[in-house]
């Protein structure tokens, strides 16, 4: 479990296509959580992997990929020894990914997702019906008070 209540669901490499010109595939250690994909630098690669959260001195570059802001997972293709996946983030950002074809990480990234949605709708309709059961009690209490006039 991480530092914020977040459990692991899987941890390994996967590469990343970079944004710059050249597009080239980086290692990142990745944590799967239930809230969202962490991306951890390439140095952070090496064996045993420091404990996370890591040490807030040292000089960190952790990109988390939140479900709350993600769209999608897309773009699934089997090429050779990869799986090639793009994460679509809510703003419209595309991020590409590669893994080894026998590692699934599109697929616990997408059945991921769509927990936390699931979750996160739940949290809606419950938060929505209590809403309006205090509504309704306090319309109900106000019709019931003795007129003060």
């Amino acid at each position: 479990m991480l530092e914020g209540g977040c459990s692991v669901v899987k941890e390994g490499v996967l590469e990343k296509r970079s944004d710059g010109l050249l597009q080239l595939w980086k290692k990142k250690r990745c944590i799967l959580t239930d809230e969202g994909l962490l991306l951890l630098p390439p140095k952070q690669l090496e064996d045993p992997p420091p404990p996370l959260p890591i040490p807030s001195g040292e000089p960190t570059r952790i990109k988390e990929l939140h479900f709350s802001n993600m769209k999608t997972v897309d773009c699934v293709e089997r090429k050779g020894k990869y799986i090639y996946f793009t994460v679509v983030m809510t703003e419209g950002r595309e991020i590409d990914f590669r893994c080894p074809q026998d590692e699934g990480w599109n697929a616990e990234i997408t059945l991921q997702m769509v927990q936390y949605k699931n979750r996160q709708a739940i949290l809606a309709v419950k938060s929505t019906r209590q809403k309006q059961q205090h509504l309704a009690q306090h319309s109900h209490s106000l019709r019931s008070a003795p007129n003060s006039a």
